[in-house]
C-alpha cells in the first residue's frame, strides 16, 4: 500500500490542487509566505482565465453518467461508479449564458480541504469567469473527442482553461471528475461529495487508481459515442478520432486507457509519473506526448518512468520539457493563485499566463496534428517564439 503525500503552494486553496499524488506522481512545491492582508477581498474579487484562442465560441454541459457493471471501487456501498463529466463543445458566438466554474458546495469543499482562510473565497472561486456557455448552440459538424483526467486530490474543474481552449479550435472535449479521489463532485440532486481516498492507504497503490481511472475514462468514452448516447450532443463526436490526455495522476491515466483501450489514437501526459508498462509491441503505433516540468523531467532526472515509457513507444512521440514551470504549471492553478492573491513559490519563474499559453499551443498542435491530420512546425523542433520548450532527447 501507499500514501498521498500532499504539500502546499500556500496555506490556502492551493494546498489541496497541487499534491504530490500517490508515491511522487508529479513534482510539488514547498509553501510560499501567506498572501498579506487585504490583498484581495472576496467583496472585489473577480477571478477569470484566460480567452480561449480558436475561432468558436463554447458550449458546455454537465453530463451524470452511471457505471451499472462496476461498483464504486472507493465506497463499495455507494453502489455502481458514478461520474460526473464536464463536456465542452463548439458553439455559435453570442448564444447560452455565462457557465460558472464549479457548484458554490464543490468549491467550498475545494477551499475547506486546505488551510481555510484563503482569499480565493468559495463564492469567487465559483464564480470565475472561464468564456465557455450553458445552453450555447452547436456548430455544424463532427469534430475529435478528447477526455481529459485532472490530477488526485484535484476537481475536473482545474482543467477549465486548458478545455475551453480545445474546445474553442474545434474539439469536443470531456473532463471528468474521478468520483471520492477529490474534494467537492456536486450530483444532479445537489449532493456534493468529498475525497475519501485524500491521505489514506489505498491498496494496490498508485497502479489501483490508475487502473481505476482508465475504467473511468474508457467507460466515459463508451457512453459519448454508443447509439442513444446520454448527452444529446453527441451527434458532434467524430468517433474515429478520439484522443485523451491528463495531469499528474491523470497523465498516467491517459496512457493506462490507451493500453486497454485501442479506439485511443493519441494520448498526452502533463507532468505525471507513469505506471502503467508498455506493452512489450508498443501502442500499436498510436502516438503519445510527455510534456512536463524541467525540474523532474529532463532526460536523467529523478523520475525514470518517462525514459522507460519513451523507450518503449513505437508510434510517433515526442519528449518536451518547459523551463520555469511547476506540477500545478499545466491548469489553472497559478492563474487562480495569482488573481486570488496568493503568492507563487520562487522555483515558478515562468509567469501563469505564459505557462498555461505554453500548455494551449503544444497540446493543441499535438491533437491537430495526430487528430486532424494537420502537419504543426511547433512539433518539429525547438521554437524561438518558444524558448522555454526543450524537446528532450533520450
Amino acid at each position: 500500500m501507499t500514501r498521498t503525500h500532499r504539500t502546499t503552494l500556500a496555506a490556502a486553496l492551493l494546498a489541496l490542487v497541487l499534491p504530490l499524488p500517490i508515491a511522487a506522481a508529479g513534482t510539488a512545491f514547498a509553501a510560499s509566505p501567506p498572501a498579506a492582508a487585504g490583498s484581495a477581498t472576496a467583496s472585489a474579487l473577480q477571478v477569470q482565465l484566460p480567452r480561449p484562442t480558436g475561432r468558436y465560441a463554447v458550449g458546455t454541459d454537465n453530463l451524470h453518467l452511471v457505471d451499472r457493471q462496476r461498483q464504486d471501487p472507493w465506497v463499495p456501498s455507494a453502489g455502481p461508479r458514478q461520474l460526473m463529466v464536464s463536456m465542452y463543445y463548439p458553439a455559435v458566438h453570442g448564444t447560452g449564458r455565462p457557465a460558472a466554474y464549479m457548484t458554490t458546495a464543490a468549491a467550498q469543499d475545494f477551499v475547506d480541504f486546505a488551510v481555510p482562510g484563503s482569499p480565493l473565497t468559495a463564492a469567487a472561486l465559483a464564480a470565475t469567469e472561464t468564456y465557455a456557455y450553458t445552453g450555447a448552440r452547436p456548430e455544424h459538424g463532427r469534430f475529435p473527442l478528447v477526455v481529459l483526467s485532472p490530477g488526485m486530490e484535484q476537481p475536473r474543474a482545474v482543467l477549465t482553461g486548458l478545455a475551453v481552449d480545445l474546445a474553442s479550435r474545434g474539439y469536443v472535449v470531456a473532463v471528468v471528475d474521478h468520483t471520492y479521489e477529490n474534494p467537492g463532485t456536486t450530483f444532479p440532486d445537489g449532493t456534493t461529495l468529498g475525497c475519501v481516498i485524500c491521505n489514506q492507504p489505498v491498496p494496490g497503490g498508485a497502479a489501483a487508481i490508475v487502473d481505476s481511472r482508465a475504467k473511468d475514462l474508457s467507460f466515459t468514452i463508451d457512453q459519448l459515442t454508443r447509439g442513444h448516447s446520454p448527452w444529446p450532443r453527441a451527434d458532434l463526436i467524430d468517433r474515429s478520432r478520439i484522443g485523451v490526455a491528463g495531469h499528474s495522476l491523470g497523465g498516467a491515466a491517459a496512457l493506462a486507457t490507451m493500453v486497454a483501450d485501442p479506439r485511443v489514437r493519441a494520448g498526452a501526459d502533463l507532468d505525471g509519473t507513469l505506471f502503467t508498462p508498455v506493452p512489450a509491441g508498443g501502442l500499436a503505433g498510436r502516438s503519445f506526448l510527455l510534456f512536463g516540468t524541467q525540474i523532474d523531467h529532463n532526460v536523467g532526472g529523478s523520475d525514470t518512468t518517462w525514459g522507460d515509457t519513451y523507450a518503449a513507444l513505437d508510434g510517433w512521440k515526442k519528449w518536451l520539457t518547459v523551463a520555469g514551470t511547476v506540477h500545478a504549471s499545466f491548469t489553472d492553478v497559478p492563474i487562480l493563485a495569482t488573481q486570488g492573491g496568493i503568492p507563487l513559490p520562487p522555483q515558478m519563474t515562468i509567469s501563469a499566463q505564459r505557462g498555461m499559453q505554453l500548455t494551449r499551443d503544444y497540446l493543441a498542435a499535438y491533437f491537430d496534428q495526430q487528430l486532424k491530420g494537420l502537419p504543426q512546425p511547433l512539433l518539429a523542433g525547438p521554437d524561438p517564439a518558444h524558448p522555454e520548450v526543450a524537446f528532450q532527447q533520450p
